[in-house]
C-alpha cells in the first residue's frame, strides 16, 4: 500500500503541472482528494492491514492528504494571481459603445389574447378588464352560486385572510355582472385576465392561469348563435377547422350548459398528459346565462337571453403551439420564451 501512496503522489505531481485555470483545478481536486478520490480509494484496503500496519500507513497517508491540500491550494493562489493580472493587463473596455441589442419576446399569452381581442373586436365586442381580488358577490352571489351551493367546491378558492368577503378571482365571469350592470342590455363583451386556483400543479393544471370570459345578450339569443360565434374564435386562432364535441356539463350561471372540447392538438387524439389520455382537451364551457345572473346584472329575463362562455388560454396556447406542460408559462425560462 505504500507503493500505492507513493505512485498516487508522483502521479499527482505530474497531473498538477498541467493545470492551467481554476476549474481544471477544481476537477483535479476532485479527483485526488475528493470522497471518492484516488487517495479514498487506496484507503479502504487498510482493514485489510495489520494494527501496526494499519496505523503505520494511516499516519502516512493523512501527511500525504495534507501536504498534497497544500500544494492545491497554492496552485490555487497562484491561478488566482495570474487571472487577476491578465485582467489588469487586457483591453480596456470602452464603456461608451452600445450594448449588443436584445430584441425582446412577447409570451406567448399575450400574443394570442391580442389576436382574440382583435377578433372580437372585429365581431363588435368590447374588451372589458376587472379587479384580480373580487369581492365574494361578485366572484359568486351574483353568478347564482350562493354560500351554500355545492359548487363552490368545483373551485379551490384564495380567500384574503381575515376578511372572507374578498378572494383571489377564480373566474373572469365576475365581470359578467358589472358589464351588465354598467352597460345594460344589448351587450357584447370578452374579459380576458388573470384567475386564480388553491389547487396543486402538474402538466395540465396551475395556481395561476389566464382566462377569457365572452358574453353577448340580445334579444331571442339561442344556441345557434352560440355555436357560430364559438366555431369563429377556433377558426380565427388555429388557422384551420379544428375538431370539437359539444356535451352536456353544468355550471350554476348559464342554463342549460355545455362542455366543447377539441381533439388534442398534440398527440392527435391517441392519449397524451395534456389531454389526460382521453384524446380531447377540455377547452370551452359554454351556454346560456341564467336568469337568475341577468336579474343580478339588472336585466330582464323576459325581454332579454344571452350567452357566455369561459375559455381557459393558456390550454389554447398549448394547443396552438404544441407546449406539452402548462407549468412552462409562468417558469420565467428564457429558453422557451424566445422560441416565440
Amino acid at each position: 500500500m505504500a507503493d500505492s501512496l507513493e505512485k498516487l503522489y508522483l502521479n499527482f505531481q505530474k497531473e498538477l503541472n498541467q493545470i492551467k485555470d481554476l476549474n481544471s483545478l477544481q476537477a483535479f481536486e476532485v479527483k485526488y482528494l475528493g470522497r471518492k478520490g484516488e487517495l479514498t480509494k487506496i484507503l479502504r484496503g487498510l482493514s485489510e492491514l495489520s494494527i501496526k500496519e494499519r496505523k503505520t500507513i494511516g499516519e502516512k497517508a493523512n501527511e500525504l492528504k495534507a501536504e498534497m491540500g497544500g500544494i492545491v491550494a497554492n496552485k490555487r493562489s497562484e491561478l488566482e494571481n495570474k487571472n487577476y493580472k491578465d485582467l489588469a493587463t487586457a483591453e480596456k473596455i470602452d464603456i461608451t459603445v452600445p450594448a449588443k441589442r436584445l430584441v425582446g419576446h412577447i409570451h406567448p399569452i399575450s400574443q394570442i389574447r391580442m389576436e382574440l381581442e382583435d377578433l372580437f373586436k372585429s365581431m363588435g365586442f368590447l374588451v372589458l378588464d376587472g379587479p384580480d381580488l373580487e369581492s365574494d358577490y361578485y366572484n359568486f352571489e351574483a353568478l347564482n352560486i350562493p354560500e351554500h351551493h355545492p359548487a363552490r367546491d368545483m373551485q379551490d378558492t384564495f380567500y384574503i385572510e381575515g376578511d372572507r368577503e374578498l378572494v383571489l378571482r377564480t373566474h373572469t365571469s365576475p365581470v359578467q355582472v358589472r358589464a351588465m350592470q354598467k352597460y345594460g342590455a344589448p351587450l357584447k363583451a370578452i374579459v380576458p385576465g388573470r384567475v386564480f386556483r388553491n389547487e396543486a400543479t402538474d402538466a395540465s393544471h396551475e395556481h395561476t392561469f389566464y382566462q377569457i370570459e365572452g358574453l353577448m345578450i340580445d334579444k331571442e339569443i339561442s344556441i345557434a348563435n352560440l355555436v357560430a360565434v364559438m366555431k369563429e374564435l377556433l377558426a380565427g386562432i388555429f388557422k384551420h377547422e379544428v375538431e370539437v364535441r359539444l356535451r352536456p356539463g353544468y355550471f350554476p350561471f348559464v342554463e342549460p350548459g355545455f362542455e366543447l372540447d377539441i381533439k388534442c392538438l398534440i398527440c392527435r387524439g391517441k392519449g397524451c398528459s395534456v389531454c389526460k389520455h382521453t384524446g380531447w382537451v377540455e377547452l370551452l364551457p359554454c351556454g346560456l346565462v341564467h336568469p337568475n345572473v341577468l336579474k343580478h346584472g339588472n336585466i330582464d329575463p323576459e325581454k332579454w337571453s344571452g350567452f357566455a362562455f369561459g375559455l381557459g388560454l393558456n390550454r389554447l396556447v398549448m394547443m396552438r403551439y404544441g407546449i406539452d406542460d402548462i407549468r412552462y408559462f409562468n417558469s420565467g425560462d428564457l429558453r422557451f420564451l424566445q422560441q416565440f
